[in-house]
């Protein structure tokens, strides 16, 4: 291993941007490192679907920006984040000949910051699982273990990250996406507030009111500092923008002393379905350590329909994701083919023009009832603790998109306590906490009040430091045997 892919294992995104500035290493090399390892390693763990690295080198000989993070390689998702230049292919054939002419406006705030983007990761279909395993792309393989999936629908980021080729990635969140993949690979990963960053041009009044880009990182500071460069306003925005943190800025907020805060667990299943005995040991085990750093811990839970979050997400987001397969199809000029599509993205389409405006407005309705319910719990209580996943990382083709039986009988698990927090906005973020038999990463995940990423990104550097995490995945020359 040469010195400066050590230096690629052993820092953060900050840790790597502060060397840049201090002229120990330069973006230059920092890039070469990251393609030797993308063309290394992405033959077997197919993370990364497009790349850019000609423009990268290019703009790594003169980066701008002084921000924490800048001079430092990244990659981004290929869903809802385009790149110019690079394929806009949402992970489905139908769209498999895009290539984007513009970058959206989250891709420009992570270049104005001085990320320097290498390319695209894989995602599954128009985001609609909670695996990584398409059709156009194949599977993306977890880092931890390569029989094992990653995590959707930003599993392509998170074994990217996990797997050494960058120290953070682009990831986006519409029913978990962020916090399972990062779950699933042992990352820290943070769904900010609904209308913190930017969708546009995804229209989002709409097409995309449960759904909200970030990253997947190593480090909690490294998210921090990520939501600062990416976080704010936009005109003409359809939601209003969360005021900025008190501190100053996210990262900033970090060097505050964490509040004495009063926090629920539960280790029951909302759906009233077993959790894994591993997730379960994680969730005391973290509970317990928040007691000892001083808060007040209480076994309990908020309380909502549990039926209402999964219809209200499959109508709402169901029609958007029509309507993007639509204006695509007129594009095209032509009807719908079988292998445009795999079939469970059709069984969603088609299911979408089955129902009436009266339904999609029952969903909408739905949205609000959940939302009002989940919102009384923290009346009384500044966080809920629970697992981001009920059950352990799953191997790869548990759930099968190409059958729509296997997805109706194993997809829920895995959205049953992230997807319920897109329906009501709230910041919630997934945090390392241990491994199951087989070495492969669990997390537990915390959530706050609308606005209060600020105390979340607080509380989860607190057991960062108090129960450190490995930043990632071991590797070694034979990983692939």
């Amino acid at each position: 291993m040469s010195d400066i892919e050590r230096l690629l294992d052993e820092n953060d995104t900050i840790g790597l941007a502060s060397l840049v500035a201090a002229g120990e290493v330069s973006s230059v090399e920092l890039i070469e490192a990251s393609i030797s390892r993308i063309e290394s390693r992405n033959p077997t763990l197919n993370a990364v679907v497009a790349k850019r690295y000609d423009e990268a080198r290019a703009e790594a000989v003169n980066v701008p920006a002084t921000s924490p993070i800048a001079g430092v390689p990244f990659l981004v998702k290929d869903l809802n984040c385009d790149v110019a230049g690079l394929p806009s292919t949402k992970g489905s054939r139908l769209f498999a000949d895009v290539v984007a002419t513009e970058d959206c406006e989250l891709t420009k705030r992570f270049k104005a910051a001085g990320l320097l983007i290498l390319g695209n990761t894989n995602t599954p279909e128009l985001g609609k699982a909670p695996v990584t395993e398409s059709v156009l792309f194949g599977p993306a393989r977890n880092p931890w273990r390569l029989t094992h999936s990653t995590g959707g629908s930003s599993g392509g980021s998170a074994a990217a990250v996990a797997g050494g080729m960058v120290t953070a990635g682009h990831a986006n969140d519409g029913g978990g996406s962020i916090r399972i993949p990062a779950s699933e690979c042992g990352l820290f990963g943070l769904k900010p507030t609904r209308g913190r960053t930017p969708t546009w041009p995804a229209a989002a009044s709409f097409s995309y009111p449960m759904g909200i880009g970030h990253a997947v990182t190593r480090t909690v500071r490294d998210s921090a500092a990520i939501l600062d460069a990416i976080s704010g306003p936009l005109a003409g925005d359809p939601y209003p923008s969360p005021p900025a943190p008190a501190a100053g800025s996210f990262l900033a907020a970090l060097d505050r002393d964490t509040p004495k805060l009063r926090i629920g667990f539960s280790t029951a299943s909302p759906a009233g379905k077993e959790m894994h005995p591993k997730v379960i040991e994680a969730i005391l085990r973290t509970a317990r350590t928040l007691e000892s750093l001083g808060h007040e811990v209480d076994e309990c839970a908020p309380e909502w329909d549990v039926s209402m979050p999964a219809n209200s997400l499959a109508v709402v987001m169901g029609a958007a994701g029509a309507k993007t397969i639509e204006d695509r199809l007129a594009q095209l000029g032509r009807e719908i083919n079988d292998d445009d599509i795999e079939p469970f993205t059709r069984f969603i389409h088609d299911r979408t023009f089955t129902l009436g405006p009266l339904d999609l407005i029952a969903a909408l309705q739905q949205i609000e009832f959940v939302s009002r319910d989940v919102a009384r719990f923290y009346d009384t209580y500044d966080v809920w603790l629970t697992s981001t996943l009920p059950v352990t990382v799953p191997e790869l083709g548990v759930i099968d998109t190409t059958n729509v039986e296997s997805v109706f009988a194993h997809a829920g698990r895995f959205s049953e306590l992230t997807a319920v927090f897109n329906v009501t906005g709230q910041p919630a973020a997934s945090i390392p906490a241990g491994f199951d038999d087989n070495g492969l990463p669990v997390g537990i995940q915390i959530v706050g009040r609308h606005c209060s990423e600020e105390m979340l990104l607080q509380l989860a550097a607190q057991l960062e430091a108090a129960a450190p995490w490995p930043t990632l995945a071991p590797w070694s020359a034979d990983a692939a045997s």
